[in-house]
């Protein structure tokens, strides 16, 4: 991260406690990409004295190239800004104590609700906070507020629960220890720990069923499993990664966004937009040099919504010898809309087989649970 001043401007950027950054990934590190401009980000806090490890706040205006093909912001996009602030908070926390300096790496992210639209032009506010921390993980929380700086007028678009696990930088294979945090009451430390042990055996139930592969099908018919089906295959170069040679957690989910889309299009042939993520576990780490294969399949569809079940597989090219593995899965949720942005009714899905059923009526029970939650949601805010 590279800190730009101007001494013109050195007072008010101090008496603002704002910070103009940019972030940079080795790929960035080329006398050329450094002459040209850079995407500007803004992490700010109200004084210096009042920063902390545990929050933390990014701005960024959205420009054309972090639009889907309507126009609006990519929903991809917003999830690696997602990953970006919770990677910040969560490295700088696990380096407050003395020890080996460590990376926060991404193991999980919770369910992610697309609330409203982003679009080009507007300002992306993304929060992150600290909300728990076990002794191998910690727990950030992250709001995304859109700001039109014509009006002013702000509304908030998306909300995330993100789970890191730091490694040493000396040994990635070590997993270091993360420093406790202070908690405003024994309730806010119990509900965290709560959310801990739910997200650990949800982890290790879907290490169990992560091994299926996705198989082409001949001359599927519309509407059906196989018609729909994607993927796509990408090497992990040097601007994917992270200066350890790890892939952003983003890049991964914006891979992953970018599959579940056209599964989504492919079925309904209209204009499709992620509504949310569910849960995404990250269960091994993806190296530079490596060949991902992210694939996407049709689940379950309900009259307004579609559920897209995405893996991510990785080949590394230079470590044959380890072999072929499945990194990362998530279940995506989409609706579609027409040209006025209204809501469609979903095409039907045909199941062919005993594994589809079984998949559409777990797909169903997610459904069901999800609809039940936001409903018990919404009465509390009552």
């Amino acid at each position: 991260m590279f800190v730009r001043s101007d001494p013109q401007q050195k007072q008010h950027t101090t008496r603002l406690s704002l910070h103009i950054a940019i972030l940079t990934a080795p790929g960035d590190l080329r006398q050329d990409k450094l002459n040209k401009e850079p995407v500007i980000i803004i992490i700010m806090s109200g004084t210096q004295s009042q920063a902390t490890a545990s929050s933390l706040q990014i701005c960024r205006i959205m420009r054309p190239d972090d639009a889907n093909i309507v126009g609006n912001v990519h929903g991809g996009t917003i999830l690696k800004m997602i990953e970006e602030a919770g990677c910040i908070i969560g490295t700088r926390h696990c380096n407050t104590q003395s020890g080996d300096r460590c990376a926060a790496q991404l193991a999980r992210v919770e369910r992610t609700d697309f609330l409203y639209p982003m679009f080009i032009g507007e300002v992306a506010h993304v929060s992150a906070e600290i909300t728990y921390a076990s002794k191998h993980s910690v727990e950030v929380q992250v709001h995304v507020m859109s700001e039109n700086i014509l009006t002013g007028a702000t509304k908030m678009t998306n909300r995330a629960a993100l789970w890191y696990v730091p490694f040493s930088l000396k040994n990635v294979d070590n997993v270091t220890e993360v420093p406790p945090i202070k908690y405003a009451s024994p309730g806010q430390e119990e509900e965290g720990k709560k959310r801990y042990e739910a997200q650990k055996m949800e982890r290790l139930e879907t290490k169990e069923r992560n091994g299926e592969l996705l198989m082409p099908v001949s001359a599927p018919e519309p509407y059906t499993v196989g018609f729909s089906q994607s993927s796509l295959i990408h090497l992990v170069g040097p601007s994917d990664c992270t200066l350890h040679g790890f892939v952003h957690g983003g890049v991964t989910m914006k891979l992953m966004d970018e599959v579940a889309g056209i599964v989504a299009a492919r079925h309904c042939k209209t204009n499709i937009v992620t509504a949310s993520v569910d849960a995404i576990n990250f269960h091994r780490k993806i190296m530079k040099g490596c060949v991902v294969t992210v694939s996407g399949r049709a689940t379950f569809a309900s009259n307004k919504s579609m559920e897209i079940e995405v893996f991510v597989d990785a080949d590394p090219l230079i470590e044959a010898e380890k072999g072929k593995y499945r990194a990362v899965t998530a279940f995506f949720t989409y609706i579609s809309l027409d040209k006025q942005g209204k809501p469609l009714p979903i095409p039907p899905m045909k199941l062919e087989g005993d594994g589809e059923q079984r998949r559409f009526e777990d797909g169903k029970m997610r459904y069901l649970q999800n609809k039940a939650k936001r409903l018990a949601d919404k009465e509390r805010q009552q």
